[in-house]
């Protein structure tokens, strides 16, 4: 229905239902800002179905214990002020995030989490499978950076990879692997960010870790695949093979049948993996544009940040695709060789056809001169009964009193009679063919009602 702004007092058409939604939308997710020094610990959960109700109530529950309101149903993200620690909690299509923020530094890096402040039991039964786990700390500009000793101390030794962001305005440092308490670290030096700044760095380095992740879960599924697959191109090989040697349509029936249950495989395994493949596609154009934002500064000594991620996680990306086209071919190859041996197939029936109709034609022929032979013997046989019978009729005339010569009236009555016999089966013979005809029967009946 129309509606009424009061302010200037015009009238607007009818509304679209997901009109206000649409405007949400844009500011769904917005930057957070964080000062520094802070703690960020920062979780993401594959979740199916099931598991999406029930990591709403967790959340719910969590706020319920804080004295906090919990989101709507229908919120996808929620920021909210939680005793000492903030909380961002972001619904995505197959995952869910929760990112904690602490204020302020512990005297070791890493050793007071923003997630220590958390219920232990609360922590323990979230829903859904953990697959990102990770701890940053930002350090404040007035901060001493850490020397050589002090960063192994932090990653418990673990070979380190470092970046200058936002074009120097912050450095990195992590060994984007996991530490012994299960979760990923990252260590950031704020040189010159303000609050704001920091926020939008934050945020991105925490998508990049899980887009990374996410990503990756499609490498395991290919790998695993591809032996499957070679299995099937060999499998496909000997059975093109075996096409070319094959005389018998048996043979080539049974083929068929081989070759439709390995196109079933094919879309089994499609219909498994596609999603999947899909998603790290995605996910992998995510991290790449993250990177981007990141506005790393390339010219350092070290191993950039994107020469890393381009070295261990584009080869993994590159192997879905891989494995995705290689279905995709496998399965037009195997429909291609499907419909060469439905055509040889068709083809040998075509001929077995053939031959049968080339039978069926000499039968008929056969028949057609044994018919013809015994309507001539019909006619005969007619014929001869006829005359007998009028013999027995011209027998009849002479006691009354007619001259006749019975043989002689017989002799004479042989040719009227076969010929008259040879007429009636003709017409016999032509109205049964025209009755059988369905065209003629048709031309008949319109030439009717004309």
């Amino acid at each position: 229905m129309p509606v009424t702004s009061q302010s200037n007092r015009i009238t607007l058409p009818s509304l679209h239902p997901a009109r206000e939604s649409l405007y949400h939308e844009l500011h769904a997710r917005p930057f957070p800002v964080i000062g520094s020094p802070v703690r960020v610990s920062h979780l993401a959960l594959l979740l199916d179905e099931a598991d999406k109700q029930a990591d709403f109530d967790h959340l719910s529950a969590l706020c319920h214990r804080y004295g906090v309101n919990p989101p709507s149903p229908q919120d996808n993200s929620f920021y909210q002020q939680l005793g000492d620690l903030k909380v961002r909690w972001e619904r995505h299509l197959e995952f869910v995030t929760y990112t904690f923020i602490r204020s302020g530094k512990s005297e070791e890096a890493f050793a007071q989490p923003a997630l220590s402040l958390l219920p232990a039991d609360w922590l323990e039964n979230i829903p859904g499978q953990l697959v990102a786990g990770l701890h940053l700390e930002v350090q404040a500009a007035e901060d001493k950076p850490l020397d050589r000793e002090e960063l192994a101390d932090c990653f418990e030794g673990q070979r380190l990879v470092s970046g200058r962001l936002m074009e120097g305005a912050a450095t990195l440092w992590s060994a984007f692997r996991l530490h012994g308490d299960g979760c990923g670290r990252i260590l950031l030096h704020n040189h010159e960010l303000n609050d704001n700044q920091a926020g939008r760095l934050i945020l991105r380095v925490l998508e990049l870790e899980t887009y990374r992740l996410m990503a990756l879960l499609g490498a395991r599924p290919a790998r695993d695949l591809a032996p499957i697959l070679r299995q099937l191109d060999q499998q496909l090989a000997n059975i093109i093979t075996r096409l070319s040697v094959t005389e018998g349509l048996e043979d080539e029936r049974r083929l068929l049948g081989e070759l439709t249950i390995m196109a079933a495989q094919i879309e089994r395994h499609s219909a498994d993996t596609i999603s999947r493949f899909s998603a790290t596609q995605a996910y992998y154009q995510l991290v790449m544009r993250r990177l981007d934002e990141l506005k790393e500064s390339e010219n350092v000594p070290n191993f950039t940040l994107k020469a890393f991620f381009a070295r261990r996680l584009t080869p993994a990306a590159n192997t879905c695709e891989s494995t995705s086209r290689r279905l995709e071919d496998l399965a037009a190859r195997i429909e291609r060789a499907g419909d060469l041996i439905r055509t040889r197939v068709d083809l040998k029936l075509e001929e077995q056809n053939r031959r049968l109709l080339a039978s069926m034609n000499r039968r008929s022929r056969v028949q057609l001169r044994m018919q013809e032979t015994v309507e001539g013997l019909s006619i005969a046989a007619i014929s001869y009964y006829s005359v007998s019978l009028l013999g027995y009729l011209f027998g009849a005339l002479e006691p009354l009193g007619l001259p006749i010569n019975v043989n002689v009236a017989k002799a004479a009555a042989v040719p009227l009679v076969v010929g008259s016999v040879w007429w009636v089966t003709r017409r016999i013979k032509k109205f049964i063919v025209e009755a059988s005809d369905p065209e003629r029967e048709g031309h008949r009946s319109g030439s009717e009602e004309r």
